[in-house]
């Protein structure tokens, strides 16, 4: 049967373009005079992932990957606005992980969000922005201002979505050492169990309950090997899942298995693998747990296996899957341990809106303005909020050309070209447009620029 578990999956967002603004003057028998009615354009829709409990993969994304928001519709004179385009929303399962890929690479460049909570959102790829008719501009000096903004194209990007399983313990050992026996013992999860190597292909998750009435969620993690660190055989695609989990549950076969292995080196190898994957499981709470001691011949490697963990400040449990013995007294511990890390986390990190942080997140990266030298005396100019507001612009026409300018003023343009380094007479480039600088108390006057490669050897980022 096909495997259906999917952790990692990329794919292509963008939000609805926005609406024109509209230019318009009111028109009307007996009223000369009317002045503008231009209505504003529509925003168009957010493409928006959330984190439904429901869910437990990301097989929704395996065949499909493009996904498109409405866009928003025209204003019209007598100042009606257009419509805002609706939201695309995308359900994905907790403990989801949202990063944007670079183009060129397409590798991870940075973390947009990690949703953790049930319910929690973040916008992934904003709808263009509807353009302001020209009802917007009129000032004390211009009273009929003949120019109205267009709406912004919306950015299309990929981006990565990577599920990590939220467990509050994590069956950690090497293949064929008892965890899906011991999940199924201890939980009403019901793995696939054999007696060969790598019977477990997926994670899978159980609720433990403890006599004393706590419970707690543990996952049973396919079997390590030595170099998953380094990614053989599927050991980045498992050792993710450790990430999250509160506590680790290290699972010792202390028969040695086919192989006949050494349960101490055993032990050694997969803490070497979790500490090589990410330093900070080296630190990770953990109990070790000396599985199959009902067979016989077990009780030397038990006990040196006991004496290593204990040296190490972890705690010791020998257990069979097979019969019981021992289980209970080790998921007693694990919940209380449990319980007393979740009280610690949630002590160190109050309840906090992590939707609108994540909201934050996106708007100061929106609001960012990078200034790179290309030549000697020509600077690029990249950021969201800059070039949309040089998308917007009518630039055949001189009064919204004059406008822009006022804009790239408020918005700490000037400021950061001169922090840069440009004088009076660099060119600036920002898309397909360039102006002269003439400083920050001049005027630019703009004109069309085709594309040019030239390279980036500085960046700073405005304010």
């Amino acid at each position: 049967m096909e495997n259906t578990f999917t952790d990692l999956s990329h794919i292509n967002v963008r939000g609805g373009d926005g609406g024109a603004g509209c230019m318009s003057f009111r028109r009307e028998a007996f009223v000369p005079k009317g002045g503008p009615d231009g209505g504003d354009g529509g925003r168009g829709g957010d493409v928006v992932i959330v984190a439904d409990p429901q869910l437990s993969s990301l097989i929704d994304f395996r065949y499909k990957h493009h996904f498109r928001a409405e866009r928003g519709t025209h204003g019209q004179g007598a100042r009606r606005h257009g419509r805002d385009g609706d939201d695309l929303v995308l359900r994905v399962p907790v403990g989801t992980v949202v990063r944007e890929l670079d183009p060129e690479t397409q590798t991870p460049a940075y973390d947009i969000a990690d949703l953790t909570q049930p319910g929690e959102r973040v916008v992934v790829a904003p709808g263009g922005a509807g353009g302001r008719g020209n009802i917007h501009f009129v000032t004390s000096v211009r009273r009929a201002p003949a120019f109205a903004e267009k709406g912004e194209p919306a950015r299309e990007h990929w981006i990565e979505l990577e599920m990590k399983l939220m467990a509050d313990a994590a069956l950690v050992g090497m293949p064929s050492v008892g965890k899906s026996s011991i999940i199924a013992r201890i939980s009403a999860a019901r793995p696939k169990i054999a007696d060969y190597p790598f019977t477990t292909l997926v994670p899978n998750l159980g609720v433990a309950r403890a006599a004393s009435g706590q419970s707690f969620v543990v996952a049973d993690v396919p079997g390590l090997i030595e170099g998953a660190s380094e990614g053989r055989g599927l050991g980045h695609q498992f050792l993710r899942h450790i990430e999250r989990t509160a506590l680790i549950l290290h699972v010792v076969d202390v028969t040695g298995g086919y192989e006949g292995r050494d349960a101490v080196e055993d032990y050694r190898t997969i803490n070497a693998e979790l500490a090589a994957y990410a330093s900070e499981l080296a630190d990770r709470p953990q109990i070790v747990v000396a599985n199959k001691v009902d067979l016989p011949g077990t009780e030397e490697a038990a006990r040196r296996l006991a004496e290593v963990a204990e040296a190490d400040g972890h705690e010791f449990f020998a257990v069979s899957a097979a019969t019981g013995a021992g289980l209970d007294a080790l998921v007693s511990t694990c919940a209380a341990e449990v319980a007393a890390l979740r009280s610690a986390a949630a002590t160190a990190d109050p309840d906090l809106d992590l939707t609108e942080r994540w909201e934050r997140e996106r708007q100061r990266r929106d609001r960012q303005i990078r200034v790179a030298r290309e030549e000697r005396h020509a600077w690029r100019v990249s950021g969201s909020q800059v070039e949309r507001m040089v998308i917007q612009t009518d630039w055949d026409n001189d009064e919204a050309v004059a406008y822009l300018q006022h804009r790239f003023e408020r918005c700490g343009l000037d400021d950061a070209l001169a922090r840069a380094g440009a004088v009076t007479g660099d060119e600036i480039r920002i898309l397909e447009m360039a102006f002269t600088y003439e400083g920050k108390d001049g005027a630019p006057d703009f004109d069309e620029l085709p594309d040019d490669d030239g390279e980036l050897v500085g960046e700073r980022d405005g304010a």
